[in-house]
C-alpha cells in the first residue's frame, strides 16, 4: 500500500531546480524552442517568453511583415534590442529565441553575459518534418526547404555549438527532450535545488 502511494505521484517527490539566470533556448526553426520552452517553464515554475512574439508586439507587425518591409538587417537589430531588454529587465525565465538570433555576435554576447544558453540540436529530417506543419517561415519560402535547412545547419551549427549546454531534440514526445534539458541544467554551475539543496 505504501509502495503504491509513493509511485502515484513521482514528480511531486522530485526537487525543483532553481536557475540563477534566464535559460535561453537557441537552435534552428523546428528544433522545438517554443514547445520545449513552455514545458520547461512549467516544470521550473518560471515565466515563458518567446522573443519572436515580443518582437512582433514591439513592432506592431508580424515577423514576416518585418522581413518583407524592412529586410533581415533591420529585423536582427530589433531582435537584439528585444532580447537585451528581456535578459536584463526580467527575473530568471525561459526565453525561446528565433533561429537566427544566436548568430548575431552582439546578441550572442548578451546571452553569454546574462543567460544560460541551451542549444536544442536536431537532425535535418526532424526539422523538415516539424517545419512543414507551419507556413509562417519566411526563410523556407525562398526555395527548397530541405536544401535551405541543410545550408542553415552547415552555417549555424558551428556557432550554436558555442552554447553553454547542448541537448538533442529528438523525434519523440517533447517531454523527453524536456527531461534531457533538466538533467543537463542539474549539473550546470550555479543551478541549485529549491530549499537550498
Amino acid at each position: 500500500m505504501n509502495a503504491h502511494q509513493s509511485v502515484a505521484s513521482p514528480r511531486s517527490a522530485v526537487p525543483r531546480l532553481v536557475v540563477p539566470r534566464t535559460v535561453v533556448l537557441v537552435g534552428l526553426m523546428g528544433a522545438g524552442k517554443t514547445s520545449i520552452g513552455r514545458r520547461l517553464a512549467a516544470r521550473l515554475h518560471l515565466p515563458f517568453r518567446d522573443a519572436d512574439n515580443e518582437i512582433e508586439t514591439a513592432a506592431g507587425r508580424t515577423i514576416e511583415e518585418i522581413f518583407e518591409q524592412f529586410g533581415e538587417a533591420e529585423f536582427r537589430a530589433g531582435e537584439r534590442r528585444v532580447i537585451g531588454r528581456l535578459l536584463q529587465d526580467n527575473p530568471p525565465h525561459i526565453l525561446a529565441t528565433g533561429g537566427g538570433a544566436y548568430m548575431d555576435p552582439e546578441t550572442r554576447a548578451l546571452i553569454r553575459s546574462h543567460g544560460i544558453s541551451v542549444w536544442l540540436r536536431a537532425e535535418l529530417d526532424v526539422l523538415l518534418a516539424r517545419t512543414s506543419r507551419r507556413s509562417n517561415r519566411p526563410l523556407l519560402k525562398q526555395g527548397n526547404p530541405r536544401e535551405i535547412l541543410g545550408r542553415l545547419i552547415d552555417l549555424r551549427y558551428p556557432v550554436y555549438a558555442e552554447a553553454d549546454i547542448t541537448v538533442d531534440s529528438i523525434d519523440a514526445p517533447p517531454e523527453e527532450t524536456v527531461e534531457r534539458v533538466l538533467k543537463a541544467l542539474d549539473s550546470y554551475p550555479g543551478v541549485t535545488l529549491a530549499g537550498g539543496g
